[in-house]
């Protein structure tokens, strides 16, 4: 049974699998600095420096103290139940956000992947009769359109 183990485990598939989850992850954590360090600041500066963290609804108050709570970590503490619409608009721009950093990442890998096309000189096969200007093979001895000798 070890034996089979081993031989299900080295199969290539499993391998690339495996490499491919690891890249994953160690891309995940590029995007997500990305997006946290190089691309959300400039957009806190935009808007003014909002932060949706703090943006709730209570729908029930706690038991521990009374309402307005000044934060969603003092709502929390008291035991409020709450809907944390603002923690849902930062995770939609946060996704937002890495979906076009990874579709530019894609469109980048797929130009540096792209076959290079090489111009390959052609041979031309064609000629012009300098009698009557039409093309003709140049293996041509006559041209088959004014008879001229070539």
């Amino acid at each position: 049974m070890l034996k089979d183990f081993k031989a299900f485990i080295m199969r290539g598939s499993v391998v690339d699998l495996a490499v491919g989850v690891i890249i994953g992850a160690a891309f995940g954590s590029i995007v997500k600095s990305l997006v946290d360090d190089i691309l959300m600041p400039p957009i806190g500066l935009a808007t003014g420096g909002i932060d949706f963290a703090n943006k709730f609804i209570v729908l029930k108050e706690g038991a521990k103290a009374a309402a307005p709570y000044a934060s969603l970590a003092e709502a929390k503490a008291a035991g409020a139940v709450t809907m944390n619409y603002g923690l849902f608009v930062n995770q939609t721009v946060t996704f937002l956000i890495v979906a076009a950093a990874i579709f530019l990442v894609v469109k980048l890998v797929a130009r540096l992947q792209a076959p290079v096309l090489v111009a390959v000189p052609t041979v031309p096969n064609t000629k012009g009769c300098p009698f009557c200007a039409t093309q003709i093979p140049i293996a041509a001895k006559r041209c088959p359109n004014c008879t001229s000798q070539l």
